[in-house]
């Protein structure tokens, strides 16, 4: 299994960034079994995109291969995008990357049915 969690720096202590268009980085992580490895993936071409930001973001979350996001909030262009990408998305998440990981496998972060805020907010 392989998620994506937006981060606002490298590592499992990172936090998690609620914006998920304008996230810092991406912490990719693929388990495999009881083994969980980490690898950080820049977003900061995004940063002060005018637009698109939040498309660009789930074109380089679905390029790293994950079929589920963590994020704090995701909007309506970006939430259609990631379901095009086959991506299942949780919003609401917070804390750090480690976390974030170990809430979803413990089952607390429900599947979202669409964005939860406005684009450009």
């Amino acid at each position: 299994m392989k998620l994506a969690i937006s981060a606002t720096s490298d590592g499992w202590d990172a936090p998690v960034d609620e914006r998920f268009g304008r996230a810092k980085c991406f912490a990719i992580i693929t388990i495999d079994g009881d083994k969980r490895e980490i690898e950080n993936t820049s977003n900061t071409q995004n940063l002060q995109a005018a637009q698109g930001a939040g498309i660009q973001a789930a074109a380089t979350v679905s390029n790293s291969g994950a079929t589920i996001l963590l994020t704090g909030h995701v909007g309506p262009k970006a939430f259609r995008a990631l379901e095009a990408g086959k991506i299942e998305i949780c919003t609401g998440v917070s804390g750090t990357v480690k976390d974030a990981l170990e809430g979803y496998l413990a089952g607390n972060y429900k599947i979202s049915k669409g964005a939860d805020v406005e684009g450009h907010w």
